[in-house]
């Protein structure tokens, strides 16, 4: 039986995340670190609402005997500013990441970046420069084991309010370019099963680009 720990619960991937894993029968305890409260509670989940993504003293005994780690915090690019996106993007990623490792040395840690993110750090494009140092970051923390997934544009399977201009213009665009870049995308339930199924089986690969997320989906 698996210990599990999940950040981002709330969020789009993280959620489907979640529930795979309540229905998990390999599963024993899934720990949620939330900024806000989720809306259901489960006898194998343990909700944490957690305000500072700086500082994981008050909480350090929850993360320890972690199995997996889902790590799916994230913001889009242009919601905050500049600053703000760097701090959520790299320093919430490291901070919460040597928290994890000092408690919980064997996890298997799966890190949700996009496509894009730059491991030379000289990219122009803020979201591609912050995903490339946070990769470069969890890399050198050296866990068990360490799973980086890049999707493309990730439909949402579920409807919801998007982000921005271009989230509406893709959604609505999905079905063409699908047809026509079947490798450009993936759906949000893609995406999650994909990244589950590394998480709880493990994966050759340490980087996953779009393509390849598509033939973990089964």
């Amino acid at each position: 039986m698996k210990n599990v720990i999940i950040t981002g619960a709330n969020g789009m991937i993280g959620n489907i995340i979640l529930k795979e894993c309540l229905l998990n029968k390999e599963i024993a305890k899934i720990t949620c670190i939330v900024r806000k409260p989720l809306d259901f509670a489960h006898p194998k989940m343990v909700e944490i609402i957690h305000k500072d993504f700086l500082d994981f003293t008050k909480i350090e005994n929850f993360l320890i005997g972690q199995d997996v780690c889902y790590f799916c915090l994230g913001v889009y690019t242009g919601q905050v500013p500049t600053g703000e996106f760097r701090k959520i993007t790299v320093a919430y990623t490291e901070v919460f990441a040597r928290a994890l490792k000092k408690n919980s040395m064997a996890t298997n840690f799966c890190f949700l970046s996009g496509q894009g993110a730059d491991t030379n750090e000289k990219s122009s494009i803020l979201f591609a420069k912050e995903k490339g140092i946070a990769e470069n970051i969890l890399i050198k923390l050296k866990f068990k084991s360490i799973h980086i997934f890049r999707p493309g544009y990730i439909y949402p399977v579920t409807k919801r309010t998007e982000p921005n201009f271009f989230y509406k213009f893709m959604r609505k665009m999905h079905p063409f370019f699908k047809f026509i870049y079947p490798n450009v995308s993936v759906t949000s339930e893609e995406l999650a099963k994909a990244m589950f199924n590394i998480g709880m089986e493990g994966g050759e690969k340490v980087i996953y680009e779009n393509t390849e997320i598509r033939k973990y989906i089964a």
